[in-house]
């Protein structure tokens, strides 16, 4: 994830979400949180100089949280004074993943979406403004993509994220992205809140998403929306390809598919997940 530089440098936007990390009073934890953050997003070690750059805290503050990440495993000090991800992270996100249920319901379903069309399905889950892959099945003949499990990627040019959104009132999708800036990835990337509601209407028609290489040069989907009677769970699921092996009419032909893969999905949901989600 690329940080792009702002008129607050620390607060720099994410070129991923589209938001500025770390602004608020969030406390001791939200403060900690921050500094994962910002190591995670720069996907390689970090010195302590490059980290308070891009932090909203104090040197001061900003070292005992660092110091505290450490000891708990959560943050790993290398020899040459850089910082990165602690094992412990590791281990915490297998235990979140391994016994996530929804994740468990959705499972069997989307590798029977992958096994149909033979690309790579996904299954996303929004939280705030960003889809975090929480499943991906590769395809017969995979392709690198940025969607790996567990990593974020904005709501407005994704398959998956666009789904998502779909499940929610527009006044609640507005008050959501109202503050987010709309990177433009590629020059298919939708570059207003305006343009997305419209786009959103749409699926909200169709039951379909669409990725038309928004995201990533040259990798496209065809998405569906997956939520709970409450909307405690909003996700989407999609089957993505590389856009010179598999053409637009061939995803519109797997549209019915994936729609319908999503719906088998929400009635499992509707059986095994608590009524109040």
């Amino acid at each position: 994830m690329d940080i792009l530089k702002s008129t607050n440098r620390k607060n720099p936007i994410s070129r991923e979400t589209g938001i500025k990390p770390g602004t608020g009073d969030t406390g001791t934890l939200g403060k900690g949180m921050e500094v994962l953050e910002i190591i995670s997003s720069a996907g390689r070690p970090m010195r302590f100089t490059d980290i308070l750059d891009r932090s909203s805290q104090p040197r001061g503050t900003l070292h005992r949280q660092m110091t505290n990440l450490v000891s708990e495993g959560l943050l790993a000090a290398n020899a040459d004074h850089s910082y990165e991800l602690g094992l412990k992270l590791l281990e915490l996100a297998s235990s979140a993943w391994s016994s996530n249920e929804f994740r468990k319901i959705a499972e069997p379903h989307i590798r029977a979406l992958q096994a149909e069309t033979g690309e790579t399905v996904h299954l996303g889950i929004l939280k705030g403004r960003q889809i975090i892959y929480l499943d991906k099945v590769e395809g017969q003949q995979s392709v690198r993509m940025h969607s790996q499990i567990g990593n974020a990627s904005p709501l407005y040019c994704t398959g998956v994220g666009k789904a998502a959104l779909s499940a929610f009132p527009i006044e609640d999708v507005r008050k959501r992205l109202g503050d987010t800036e709309f990177f433009r990835f590629t020059p298919n990337t939708i570059a207003s809140l305006d343009a997305l509601v419209d786009e959103l209407a749409d699926i909200r028609r169709s039951g379909i998403a669409w990725d038309r290489e928004e995201h990533e040069p040259g990798i496209h989907c065809v998405a569906a929306p997956v939520y709970s009677q409450h909307r405690h769970i909003a996700a989407g699921i999609s089957a993505t390809a590389p856009a010179f092996r598999v053409s637009r009419g061939q995803l519109a032909e797997w549209a019915p598919l994936v729609k319908n893969t999503a719906q088998q999905i929400m009635k499992e949901m509707a059986a095994r997940l608590s009524p109040r989600t």
